[in-house]
């Protein structure tokens, strides 16, 4: 088996668990765990059979599966679903449009998007993306559907795709290329501050992020003179010596 094939075959993690352990029970055996001699290599497919029939005798089946076209119908799904990245509609530039739509209804409040943990970063992580490098665009033929290029708050060398699709009412879908994109239980920092963005936060207007307070900080070294704020009639008679 070629490195590709290999690499392919892994990519069905649900069956391919069988084949790993298959090889782990194997080695559980200490002659068949460690690096053999050449002397050793006619007897090893003796060996090997003789441990395989043991582990068939004597130790549960590693997978109990009743139906072998189900079996092959999950692993050709898993394998096609791997090679939709390269042909997905994110990856394609030509389907795409900077212009923002404009809004159907007016920008919502804090509370349609709900005080959820990841909105309260959502000021901060947009503000620092505005700034720099964050390119977002609407497919030209579904407006629901937005892509945003994101870089990442952890590795400034490493860059996200977001993929949003929306109605007028409910968010219906997102996928973000990160670790945690697939998750179906909730959503991310990534999501939330682009979402709140384009609902809430382009309708303010000025800075989203948290305030620089080091602007209002005076240095140290720049100090004023001192003003003499006492009244001069008042320390003159008060310089006269009494009598």
């Amino acid at each position: 088996m070629s490195t590709s094939d290999a690499n392919k075959s892994r990519l069905v993690t649900k069956k391919r668990w069988v084949v790993e352990s298959s090889n782990a029970r194997i080695k559980r055996w200490r002659y068949l765990d460690r690096t053999l001699p050449t002397n050793q290599i006619p007897f090893v497919g003796d060996y090997v059979r003789i441990v395989c029939a043991l582990s068939n005798k004597f130790f549960p089946p590693l997978s109990k599966s009743h139906s072998i076209e189900e079996d092959e119908a999950d692993a050709a799904k898993m394998l096609y679903l791997s090679k939709q990245k390269a042909n997905s509609v994110a990856a394609s530039p030509r389907v795409w449009n900077r212009e923002l739509p404009h809004p159907g209804r007016g920008a919502v409040t804090e509370l349609d998007l709900r005080d959820l943990y990841q909105l309260k970063l959502s000021r901060s992580y947009i503000q620092e993306h505005i700034d720099g490098d964050c390119d977002i665009w609407f497919h030209k033929d579904n407006d629901r559907l937005l892509r945003v290029k994101i870089q990442s708050r952890r590795t400034s060398s490493k860059q996200y795709l977001v993929c949003i699709e929306f109605s007028d009412c409910s968010v219906d879908a997102w996928y973000c290329t990160c670790r945690a994109g697939a998750r179906v239980v909730g959503m991310f920092s990534h999501i939330a501050a682009i979402i709140w963005y384009l609902s809430k936060g382009r309708h303010e207007g000025g800075k989203y992020g948290v305030c620089d307070w080091g602007e209002h900080v005076l240095d140290a070294a720049d100090i004023p003179p001192p003003v003499d704020e006492s009244d001069g009639d008042a320390s003159s008679c008060d310089s006269v010596p009494e009598e």
